[in-house]
């Protein structure tokens, strides 16, 4: 098994890594709307963080060696259903139509106020 630190992702803020691999599958923990320089939450809205959090999790993904292109499953939380729609218009320029299975579930809140936060299993490249 091995731990995962992507330095162009945000530091995990608790006791818990990036990700994980083990037999040939990333494990990634909750990725955060958060600036990879600093751990803050980027201004603006669902778009903004919607975008920062699909850029966090690529880089991770790719520090273990994977892509979002070997997404398997994601998981997606939102403290707002209402923002639905614009989540998925950023979502769906990241996976140019191959998209993965996925769960949206909408929730009372996250950490550090975001309004959006995902987890994903994806395989490790060949």
């Amino acid at each position: 098994m091995v731990r995962v630190i992507a330095k162009n992702a945000p530091k995990a803020f608790g006791p818990f890594c990036q990700a994980t691999v083990a037999n040939g599958v990333v494990y990634t923990s909750g990725v955060m709307p958060l600036d990879p320089k600093d751990g803050t939450l980027v201004p603006g809205g669902i778009i903004e963080q919607t975008r920062q959090v699909l850029e966090n999790l690529k880089n991770i993904l790719e520090a273990a060696g994977s892509s979002l292109h070997k997404v398997l499953q994601i998981t997606i939380y939102l403290t707002n259903l209402e923002k639905f729609e614009e989540m998925n218009e950023v979502y769906s320029t990241f996976f140019n139509g191959q998209y993965p299975a996925r769960v949206t579930v909408g929730v009372s809140a996250l950490a550090k106020q975001a309004m959006i936060e995902m987890q994903a299993v994806a395989l490790v490249n060949d």
